[in-house]
C-alpha cells in the first residue's frame, strides 16, 4: 500500500471530521478514501477510528498514530519545498478563518486566484469570533489584536482602522457629536464582540479614553450594524474598509475625526506545527499581498475620510 498517502488521507479525515470532505478535497469516491485508512488499519492491525452515523472520533491507537504520521508529512513536504517540487497548480481545499468584512474583501477577490489554480478550492469560515485553529479544522485564519498563542505562526499584515459614521438623516435629527463625550447624548449602535462593548476608546488630547455609549440596536454581526447605521438609526464604529464606499458616495458621514479610534494590529496566523502545503502557501501568499495593496490605498484615503 501507499503508507504515506495512506497517512496524508488520515490526518486529512481527522482534521475535516468526514470521508466525504476528503473525498471531495482529493476528488475521489468516499469509499476509495473509506479504504485507504481501512488499509491503514489493516497494515498496523489496529483501529484508527470509532465510526457512527454523526461523527468519527479517534481510538487511542489513531491518536498515537496520527501523532507520529504529522511530523513524517511535515518532512516530507519540507523536503519538496527544499527541492523545488511542489505542484505547478496546488489543488485541494484551504479553509481559511475571517471576519466578516475580510469575507467580504476576498470574496471580491479569490476568483482571481481561483481561475489561476482550477484545482485550487477556498472555503471561507466567517466569523467575528475565533477559537482553536485546529479544532475549528482551519488551515489560515485572519486574526485582530495581539497574538500570544504560542502554538500559531502569525505574520502581521497592518492595522485595521475605524471611524464613527452615521447617516445624514440621523446628523439632521440629532445633530453631531463634538467630542467624544458627547456620543452619551446619542443613539449608538454596538457591534456585540464580547464584555464592554458599549465602551468605546477614543484617542483625546490627553491620551487614550473610554467612553460609554447605549443604544437600542446590538449585533454580533458587523455587516448588521453597518445596515442599521445606514438606515439612519445612530452612530457607530465600523472598519473604514467596511465603510469606505458609503464615506464616498455620502451615504455615511464620518464624525469626531479630531479623536480618532485606535486601530487594531491584524495578521495572518495558522498552526505553528503544521507544514504549509503548497495549497495553503498559494493562498497565504495571495491574501497578503491583496492585502498589502488595500493597506495602500487606504492609507492615501484614511484623512479624507476622517474629516469627511
Amino acid at each position: 500500500m501507499d503508507l504515506l498517502g495512506g497517512l496524508g488521507v488520515l490526518v486529512r479525515v481527522v482534521e475535516t471530521g468526514s470521508f466525504s470532505a476528503v473525498a471531495r478535497e482529493r476528488e475521489q469516491s468516499q469509499a476509495a478514501v473509506a479504504r485507504q485508512v481501512a488499509q491503514l488499519e489493516e497494515h498496523f492491525g489496529v483501529r484508527l477510528l470509532h465510526r457512527t452515523t454523526r461523527k468519527l472520533s479517534m481510538t487511542d491507537d489513531g491518536q498515537m498514530l496520527l501523532g507520529l504520521a504529522r511530523p513524517v508529512l511535515e518532512g516530507v513536504d519540507g523536503i519538496e519545498a527544499a527541492l523545488g517540487r511542489q505542484r505547478a497548480s496546488p489543488v485541494g481545499l484551504v479553509r481559511v478563518g475571517v471576519t466578516v468584512t475580510g469575507s467580504r474583501f476576498l470574496a471580491q477577490r479569490l476568483p482571481t486566484l481561483l481561475a489561476e489554480h482550477p484545482g485550487l478550492k477556498v472555503e471561507l469560515v466567517v466569523s467575528d469570533r475565533f477559537g482553536d485553529m485546529i479544532e475549528d479544522r482551519l488551515d489560515l485564519a485572519i486574526r485582530l489584536g495581539e497574538v500570544t498563542d504560542a502554538s500559531l505562526v502569525l505574520r502581521k499584515a497592518g492595522t485595521v482602522s475605524f471611524v464613527v459614521v452615521a447617516a445624514p438623516s440621523y446628523i439632521e435629527r440629532k445633530g453631531r457629536p463634538s467630542t467624544p463625550a458627547d456620543l452619551a447624548s446619542h443613539t449608538c449602535i454596538v457591534h456585540d464582540v464580547g464584555p464592554d462593548s458599549n465602551v468605546w476608546t477614543f484617542v483625546t488630547p490627553d491620551g487614550p479614553r473610554q467612553f460609554r455609549v447605549s443604544g437600542g440596536f446590538l449585533a454580533n454581526d458587523v455587516g448588521a450594524v453597518h445596515v442599521a447605521a445606514r438606515g439612519g438609526y445612530g452612530i457607530a464604529v465600523l472598519p473604514l474598509l467596511e465603510v469606505l464606499d458609503d464615506l464616498r458616495s455620502g451615504v455615511l458621514v464620518c464624525m469626531l475625526g479630531d479623536f480618532p479610534a485606535p486601530g487594531i494590529p491584524f495578521g495572518l496566523a495558522y498552526p505553528s506545527r503544521r507544514h504549509l502545503a503548497p495549497r495553503t502557501r498559494v493562498v497565504f501568499e495571495f491574501v497578503l499581498e491583496q492585502v498589502r495593496q488595500v493597506q495602500a490605498m487606504l492609507a492615501t484615503v484614511t484623512e479624507t475620510a476622517r474629516t469627511g
